[in-house]
C-alpha cells in the first residue's frame, strides 16, 4: 500500500531537482534580478516589457535574439544605458525568460 505512493512523490522529487523549476516568468525575473531594471508595462532604466514584446513581435528569431541579448549584455537598441551581460544563466532560464517577455 505504502509502495503506491512512494513512486509517484520520488518522481515528482526528481522533476523538482531537474532543472530550475519557476512557476512562471515573473518569479524567474525577481529571482534573476531582471525587474531591478525593467517593468512589464513601465520603462525604468530598461525598457517595459509589453515594449521589446512588441518590437520583436514579429520577427521570426525574436526569442533568440532575446536569449542572446539576456545573456551578453547590450547597448544601443534601447537608448545609452547598456544592460549587463547575465552569463551564469542556463539555457533553460534564458528560454523561459525569452518567452515570458515576448508574452507580455
Amino acid at each position: 500500500m505504502k509502495s503506491r505512493f512512494v513512486i509517484p512523490v520520488l518522481m515528482l522529487g526528481v522533476c523538482v531537482y531537474a532543472g530550475n523549476v519557476w512557476a512562471d516568468g515573473t518569479e524567474l525575473a525577481q529571482a534573476k534580478g531582471c525587474l531591478a531594471c525593467h517593468d512589464v508595462k513601465t520603462k525604468k532604466i530598461g525598457p517595459a516589457y509589453t515594449e521589446v514584446a512588441a518590437k520583436y513581435k514579429d520577427q521570426a528569431d525574436a526569442e533568440a535574439t532575446i536569449m542572446t541579448s539576456i545573456k551578453n549584455g547590450g547597448s544601443g537598441k534601447w537608448g545609452g544605458i547598456p544592460m549587463p551581460p547575465q552569463p551564469t544563466l542556463n539555457d533553460d532560464d534564458l528560454k523561459q525568460l525569452a518567452a515570458w517577455v515576448l508574452s507580455q
